[in-house]
């Protein structure tokens, strides 16, 4: 990411995954009810992130995304983002790994996230030969 260019601020972020996920549940005519008995999260829970006031987990949005029969990436408004992520099948060992990922890495500086994706890179490729 360019350093004159800013991501979104949280709250941005937030509410828009929200109004996605409401927008989503209304069109298939399901209550907030409904997605509390497919996942087993509180219906006052949903209401916060409908709402933009919790940014939920990628392990909870996937949770969500499964009980209205969607793929996670439906759930970016991004039209490039969704199209890119669409054809990926992520199984719960795979959510719950970038879940971990996501948390740990949001603590590093910009220098230690290029450092550790080139690990990452570097690893990828040894196990391929």
């Amino acid at each position: 990411m360019p350093h004159d260019t800013l991501p979104p601020p949280v709250n941005t972020i937030a509410s828009s995954i929200g109004s996605t996920i409401r927008a989503y549940r209304q069109q298939k005519g399901m209550s907030q009810g409904d997605i509390e008995k497919r996942t087993g999260l509180l219906r006052c829970y949903l209401s916060r992130v409908e709402n933009g006031h919790t940014v939920p987990s990628l392990e909870t949005l996937q949770k969500i995304a499964y009980a209205m029969d969607l793929q996670l990436a439906q759930f970016f408004s991004d039209e490039a983002v969704s199209r890119e992520m669409s054809p990926l099948r992520l199984s719960e060992e795979e959510i719950r790994f970038l879940t971990q990922i996501q948390r740990y890495s949001a603590r590093l500086n910009e220098n230690d996230r290029k450092l550790l994706l080139a690990m990452v890179r570097k690893f990828a490729q040894t196990t391929l030969v």
